[in-house]
């Protein structure tokens, strides 16, 4: 038995519970959705824009999701830097790519890299190596505002032994698959963070794990992934999803190799995932007449008690007055309640 199998064979027996709810929800939403493609096309392209904004403030870029919305709509932003105009375009053409075609794409090392270079397509410093295992050593490494490197948080896989643990990953992944060993979800989580730890790639490795995470969901019937972003979710829980990663992978190649936290996180994610899409449906009628930054502060009340304009504007990258009349919207459809009155206004979902 390889390294990954044993991983998935020691997983706590809760992750048993967190894949049953999940697919409860998936199998709710296939049986339940008759969401019109209008409406779809809506949700999708919200969802790319919010998904393009997470990943790349993930990774350091400070456009907000507004920003995003407003690059991808040729209006001219000059206060940001070419390297996030770069990475906003190519993760948002990537990830449409693959939300769009996810059906006819087959999982190999080919697609992994023809990915890659799809995601760098647009980044002038990564022409030379986009597209291509690294060909030097990239620790991640921890560095002060100056960049300056204070520590190394983990070391990688050697870059000439990356083309061969790149291999033993796809066939484990797709062998897995092919010999049903273990369900599809811990299979994708194990495969995430085995990717990570190698760090297959010069740059771009966050970005990459995000957009294969979406694919490989998709590939394997989550039909609702383009709906609800992934990449919002790893955002909102960045110090846990590291924490998590780096407890993980810590333990590779010793006797206490261990998947568990990684893949407890994963799934939680997961989870909270599917229950927001399953909210999409039970909220169809309302999602027809409203616009994207509209669904985003109307989605982002669903997941909160209560919230005052500023939090929410602040938690969305929706612009303040766009806030404003957005709730203006959802109460005059009797969709949200307005609490208090002047500075201390809130807003809560009826």
């Amino acid at each position: 038995m390889n390294s990954n199998d044993k991983r998935i064979e020691k997983l706590p027996k809760e992750v048993i519970n967190l894949v049953a709810q999940i697919d409860e929800l998936k199998g709710r939403w296939s049986g339940k959705t008759n969401l019109n493609p209008q409406i779809l096309g809506t949700l999708k392209r919200s969802t790319l824009i919010t998904s393009t904004g997470s990943s790349t403030r993930i990774e350091g870029s400070e456009m907000s999701d507004t920003d995003v919305e407003e690059y991808i709509d040729n209006l001219k932003i000059q206060k940001f830097s070419e390297r996030d105009t770069q990475e906003v375009q190519g993760y948002y053409e990537t990830l449409e790519f693959i939300f769009d075609n996810h059906k006819s794409i087959d999982f190999s090392e080919n697609t992994i890299k023809y990915l890659h270079a799809q995601l760098l397509q647009y980044s002038s410093k990564d022409v030379w190596h986009k597209g291509e295992y690294k060909n030097l050593e990239n620790k991640v490494e921890m560095t002060d505002v100056e960049g300056n490197i204070l520590a190394v948080i983990f070391e990688t896989t050697p870059a000439y032994l990356t083309p061969k643990e790149m291999q033993e990953l796809v066939d484990w992944y797709t062998e897995a698959l092919h010999e049903n060993k273990y369900h599809p979800l811990l299979i994708i989580s194990n495969f995430i963070v085995s990717f990570l730890k190698i760090h297959p790639f010069l740059d771009g490795n966050g970005r990459m794990s995000r957009l294969l995470t979406n694919y490989l969901l998709l590939s394997r019937g989550y039909e609702y992934t383009p709906y609800v972003s992934h990449e919002k979710l790893v955002e909102q829980s960045k110090s846990n999803y590291y924490l998590a990663l780096r407890r993980s992978q810590a333990t590779f190649d010793t006797e206490d190799d261990s998947i568990n936290d990684w893949t407890v996180y994963f799934l939680g994610l997961l989870l909270e995932q599917a229950q927001q899409a399953i909210k999409l449906v039970e909220n169809e009628n309302l999602e027809k007449t409203l616009s994207p930054q509209q669904i985003k502060v109307w989605r982002y009340l669903q997941t909160v008690e209560e919230a005052m304009p500023g939090e929410i504007a602040d938690k969305t990258g929706v612009a303040r007055a766009t806030v404003s009349q957005a709730l203006n919207r959802l109460l005059d459809i009797k969709k949200v309640e307005r609490i208090g009155q002047g500075r201390t206004t809130r807003y809560k979902k009826k």
